[in-house]
């Protein structure tokens, strides 16, 4: 996609669709309310005070993502315009240019527009950048196996009216909102990928190209290597699968000699529940369960791309989650990698044993905080509705980081309890620890066995449980893949570099 800032009048603007923000207005304010933006007063004046009148009819409203649509009858150079709404301007925050871009660039796109134009009137870098991510994103499609494709043309270039297009905050709002909106789009590809497909070896293929093109150190590790380090949680999972397991590992050294921050994502690239089989509808979005590995790929793109002064470690386990005579089963005691043994109780609680040994390995090389991110348990996506993800952590600071991270990214968590109590859930009488705590509290239960491999690290699980697929269109997301928490992630990375 073709992406510049540009400083030019409205009415001179040439292009197939120009995107007015306007914001809500309530009734005989409107006037004073479109002062606040330029862009929507100017348009209004060029128009005769269509817009002031729509407000006036109750035809527009300037609800976030609310659109009308004017031609332009030569008025203006552009041939469509898209109003969109931005909600309140006393409330206005950058998600919600993020929500307005998204949803009116993909109209924009609908309408076979090559060259959209946006004219948001955000006034500050953060809000350029949220403008740009929602083109980005608002504008994927995933296409790839669609014989009878959508034919409308695709949007291939896009600009941005900015009243400082020279300014560097211009310029780097849109470098950081075209590489946040990429990678997030690159999540979204491997999480859309069919899984006969996107095996575990596929996954890791994908992450090497992403790493060598960014510049970023990665390991591999293959079942012999995993079998030395004691992985026995990852490997008994793949034991029920034809296809072999990794654990993909990502370096981003920018400030050598210091301690690592570790993000590692679940990679179960297809989870039929082992022998403790799924229903034929509860695998129908099981290639989906890889969303958390897929965050942390894609949060790591990010990072390589900004370079940050700060050391990441990106960890995916990943593997197939199938039923088979050599399977893992209910009764077996397995022994992860940092020592410990937990008791199977239920072969589709397979992520945390992925995950208890990336986790591991993420202790063992010294670093903190450790921040896991899941697609883990059903009882967090009841709990939650799909909204915003479940956030476990043991330190305060870590969680208000993650927390504002989120708000920042348009990715939402809300927080969760670790309590002490909730530990005796999960007591085993034959090992360590009991792979689940039963069906209530089911998302606290599975934290608090995380829990037990995380040593002295800080430490936050997300559970995006239900956040990893969109169900009809959000916004700036389409139906399908989201890539949720890949922003997040990289947010909360980047701010941790400039402290």
């Amino acid at each position: 996609m073709d992406m510049t800032v540009i400083n030019q009048a409205l009415k001179d603007v040439a292009c197939d669709v120009v995107i007015v923000g306007a914001p809500r207005a309530e009734k005989g304010q409107e006037s004073r309310e479109l002062v606040r933006f330029p862009f929507a007063q100017e348009l209004d004046q060029i128009l005769d005070g269509l817009i002031t009148s729509m407000y006036a009819r109750g035809e527009f409203k300037g609800n976030v993502g609310e659109t009308a649509q004017i031609y332009s009858m030569g008025k203006l150079a552009a041939r469509l315009v898209i109003v969109v709404g931005l909600g309140s301007a006393e409330k206005l925050q950058n998600h919600m240019f993020r929500r307005a871009s998204g949803v009116a660039t993909r109209l924009a796109q609908s309408k076979g527009a090559g060259l959209v134009v946006l004219a948001l009137g955000e006034n500050s870098v953060e809000g350029l950048q949220a403008v740009v991510e929602g083109a980005l994103l608002g504008t994927y499609r995933f296409q790839k196996y669609q014989t009878a494709q959508d034919t409308t043309r695709k949007t291939e270039k896009i600009q941005f009216l900015s009243k400082s297009a020279e300014d560097k905050g211009a310029q780097e709002a849109l470098k950081r909102g075209t590489v946040m909106a990429e990678a997030a789009n690159f999540a979204r590809d491997l999480v859309n990928e069919q899984p006969a497909v996107l095996t575990p070896g596929e996954l890791a293929r994908r992450a090497a190209d992403m790493a060598q093109q960014t510049g970023m150190e990665y390991t591999i590790l293959e079942r012999p290597q995993m079998e030395e380090l004691g992985m026995g949680g990852l490997l008994a999972v793949a034991k029920g699968s034809a296809e072999p397991p990794r654990c993909i590992i990502l370096r981003y050294q920018g400030a050598p000699g210091e301690r690592a921050v570790a993000l590692v994502g679940k990679g179960i690239t297809f989870d039929a529940g082992g022998l403790s089989l799924k229903t034929a509808a509860g695998m129908e979005t099981m290639k989906g369960d890889m969303g958390g590995g897929a965050a942390v790929i894609g949060a790591m793109q990010i990072i390589a791309s900004l370079k940050p002064a700060i050391n990441v470690l990106g960890l995916v386990p990943t593997t197939e989650n199938m039923p088979d005579g050599a399977s893992y089963r209910p009764g077996d005691i397995l022994r992860l990698m940092n020592g410990k043994t937990i008791e199977i109780v239920n072969t589709d609680a397979e992520g945390r044993l992925a995950l208890a040994d990336a986790l591991s390995y993420a202790v063992k090389e010294g670093c903190s905080p450790i921040v896991d991110i899941a697609t883990l348990t059903g009882g967090c996506h009841i709990a939650l509705g799909g909204r915003r993800a479940g956030l476990f952590c043991n330190n305060d600071q870590v969680s208000s980081e993650l927390m504002k991270a989120g708000e920042s990214a348009g990715e939402l968590f809300w927080p969760m309890p670790l309590d002490e109590e909730y530990g005796e859930n999960i007591e085993s009488q034959i090992a360590d620890v009991r792979q689940t705590g039963g069906r209530y509290g089911g998302a606290i239960n599975a934290a608090k066995i995380l829990e037990h491999f995380i040593g002295n690290a800080d430490w936050a699980h997300l559970d995006i449980a239900g956040m990893e697929f969109a169900e009809g269109k959000q916004h700036y997301m389409q139906n399908g893949a989201t890539g949720f928490g890949a922003r997040a992630l990289a947010e909360f990375v980047l701010r941790r570099a400039k402290k």
